[in-house]
């Protein structure tokens, strides 16, 4: 009779290109401390931070993984080896294999042992010998611009391939973020890959766990009505996984922020555009009828989500280059600053007229709710709101196709010093490139994934179902 697996752990140490790098530490000391087969997985990548990293390997060939990866790994490598914690990430951006490299040298540099190191490939559709499938997937829509990425995401199964193969570490580009889960449950329980209920419960585990303290607290923090302890010190999360694909989501003792009903029901509703059929690349979960209950402190069972057959497509986003972003900033302080600050932005909307819209904010009386077009001025309800305020700054936006145009607006927020109104000061500008974005559906079949390993001869490809251990 078949033994059931014991439960799985993963740990999320990062939620985005640019979290925090000492999250790690307490998550993997936890992990270690169960006993449990473990994972820690790392999820760095947004929709547009592969076109950013595409755009870094242009200057730079050796460039376009994760830019954070020596702070976020470095601490935790050796530990991880030395446990067998596996780690899991969507860091490798636009170079996979650069960020694969990298990790080789970090545990080199600890003293490590070598880790066995996976490269998942296939998401990157950017290259000529996709165009023909963007052209009959976008038409039209296709843009004419040069594209500067484009990247299918791709679901669990080479993640889990790799890791029934004895990967310590993988390193992914676009993967859908609860792949980065599934993905180990796959390997570690052997569930079959039409296991549509199961695949849908590690899935929304993976949904909880992707956007790191997001589940624990920190976006959820609102003082007074939702308040968070601990805040600074905010540990990150961790789900354990039954053979059922049920979880419980909890962090390490220890540490800042909460894991309570409120915290896990906003994050399991976040991005989720329709709660009966959220569509992934590995299934369609439906959570309509799950059930969220506290079973202890800082300790939250998810059970009830049910899944349907994956979709026959896969979401491909394409960034393209769309000309130059330029914006400027100035202060007022002082009586009727804010008089002033809306002054100065009529001036500027005159001296620019008619080259590109112009979106203008008063950073202190309207600038979130203001709108790109910057109706607010025209708005009787808004007339003269915020003259008497004392401490106003002005923003003001624009993109161009052509760089020259598009810095005439730094110029001309810069003669603000001398040009008026009074007091103006502490002006910051920048120019940047501008990307676009559009996507589509492309036909599964048409996406060729897998993984190769690093530094090995073994030949790449996908290996049978199997136990996670090698």
């Amino acid at each position: 009779m078949a033994t059931t697996p014991p439960p799985l752990l993963i740990g999320c140490a990062a939620g985005f290109s640019g979290d925090r790098t000492d999250a790690a530490a307490p998550v993997v000391e936890a992990l270690i401390a169960s006993g449990q087969p473990s994972v820690l997985i790392f999820e760095t990548l947004a929709e547009r931070t592969l076109a950013l990293a595409q755009l870094a390997r242009r200057t730079q060939p050796d460039a376009g993984y994760e830019p954070l990866l020596d702070d976020l790994l470095r601490p935790v490598l050796a530990r991880c080896l030395q446990h067998g914690v596996r780690i899991v990430s969507n860091f490798g951006a636009a170079n996979p294999l650069g960020a694969a490299r990298r990790i080789a040298q970090l545990a080199q540099e600890s003293g490590a042992r070598p880790p066995r190191i996976a490269v998942v490939r296939g998401d990157d559709l950017s290259g000529p010998a996709h165009r023909a499938l963007l052209q009959s997937a976008l038409g039209a829509a296709l843009p004419a611009e040069p594209i500067v990425s484009a990247n299918a995401y791709i679901g669990a199964q080479p993640i889990a391939d790799a890791l029934r193969g004895g990967a310590d570490v993988v390193v992914c580009g676009r993967v859908a973020d609860p792949s980065l889960v599934l993905g180990p449950a796959l390997a570690h329980f052997g569930w079959a890959p039409d296991d549509w209920d199961r695949l849908a419960r590690a899935t929304m585990a993976g949904h909880l766990l992707e956007c790191g303290s997001q589940v624990t607290g920190g976006y959820f923090a609102d003082p007074g009505y939702k308040d968070v302890p601990g805040l600074a010190r905010l540990g990150y999360p961790i789900a354990r996984i039954d053979a059922d694909g049920h979880c419980t989501i909890t962090k390490p003792a220890g540490t800042g922020g909460r894991v309570d009903e409120r915290t896990v029901k906003e994050q399991l509703l976040y991005e989720l555009h329709d709660p009966a059929a959220y569509l992934t690349p590995d299934v369609v979960a439906d959570i309509t009828q799950a059930r969220v209950t506290q079973d202890g402190p800082d300790s939250v069972r998810l059970e009830g989500v049910r899944g349907h057959a994956q979709p026959a497509t896969l979401k491909v986003n394409v960034c393209f280059e769309s000309g130059w972003f330029a914006e400027g900033e100035i202060s007022y302080a002082g009586p009727r600053a804010g008089a002033r600050a809306r002054l100065a932005g009529e001036v500027l909307h005159e001296r620019v007229a008619g080259v590109a819209p112009l979106r203008i904010d008063l950073i202190g009386v309207t600038s979130v709710f203001g709108g790109d077009d910057s109706g607010w001025r025209h708005d009787p309800a808004t007339a003269g709101q915020g003259d008497d305020a004392r401490d106003v700054r002005l923003r003001v936006a624009w993109q161009h196709r052509d760089h020259a145009t598009a810095q005439r607006l730094v110029r001309e927020v810069t003669a603000l010093y001398c040009c008026g109104p009074a007091g103006g000061g502490g002006v910051r500008t920048a120019m940047r490139p501008r990307l676009g974005t559009v996507s589509c559906l492309v036909p599964r079949e048409a996406v060729a994934i897998g993984f190769d390993w690093l530094h090995e001869g073994a030949a790449p490809g996908v290996l049978p179902q199997g136990s996670m251990n090698p």
